[in-house]
């Protein structure tokens, strides 16, 4: 369970939000919506602890993150505008690494099927450094899958894929439609952005947190 208490953070004296308070149970998600610079990705950031809040706590299954980081972290994955993987390294090795890491128990065929799924199977022995925005994105979402982490933090993962990218097997599968239902129902409102929580929990969309 991810619980936030009356969580603050402000830049250049600028309040970005103030007393935050919500709760995520396991198998919950919510929805981060707001235009460009309202904060979305400071509040995602600060839930990481990359970015130190101004006040209020975070806790994750009982215990303070800040008490707790390597264990959080070890639960934790995310995904932001700078791809974690290595430009240097192919896309095998970049796969190798993030599997050594995480102790992950898919095989080598499974993955591959994954990587023709999202249509990249034909770069596996391609350095990351040669391959578009898109197909870095796609990579990128490989490793959601791959590490099997308890916790999802996404920051816009379709970001640098075009629509018909997007209605790939492989990707399309691990999307949901967007457009709210009547059974969301705001958590919090502050002045730029809202969260919803969605009964109903696909994998993957745009910025949001899921558990």
């Amino acid at each position: 369970m991810l619980l936030i208490n009356n969580l603050s953070f402000s830049r250049n004296k600028t309040k970005i939000f103030e007393n935050l308070n919500l709760s995520l149970n396991n198998k919950g998600m919510i929805q981060i919506k707001g235009k460009n610079g309202s904060g979305k990705t400071t509040f995602l950031k600060v839930i990481l602890n990359i970015l130190e809040p101004e006040s209020g706590e975070i806790i994750w299954k009982g215990k303070n993150i800040k008490k707790n980081i390597f264990d959080f972290y070890n639960q934790t994955t995310f995904i932001m505008d700078n791809n974690t993987s290595t430009r240097e390294l192919s896309v095998q090795d970049n796969i190798n690494f993030w599997k050594g890491l995480s102790s992950s128990k898919l095989n080598n065929d499974e993955i591959f099927k994954l990587l023709k799924k999202l249509d990249i199977e034909q770069y596996y022995k391609t350095r990351v450094m040669l391959l578009s925005s898109g197909e870095r994105k796609k990579l990128e979402l490989l490793r959601l899958i791959l590490e099997q982490k308890k916790l999802w933090v996404l920051d816009e993962p379709f970001n640098h894929l075009d629509n018909l990218s997007i209605e790939l097997p492989g990707v399309n599968s691990l999307s949901f439609d967007m457009r709210p239902k009547a059974a969301v129902s705001p958590l919090l409102k502050p002045p730029a952005f809202n969260c919803f929580i969605n009964p109903n929990p696909p994998l993957i969309v745009p910025t949001f947190i899921v558990v």
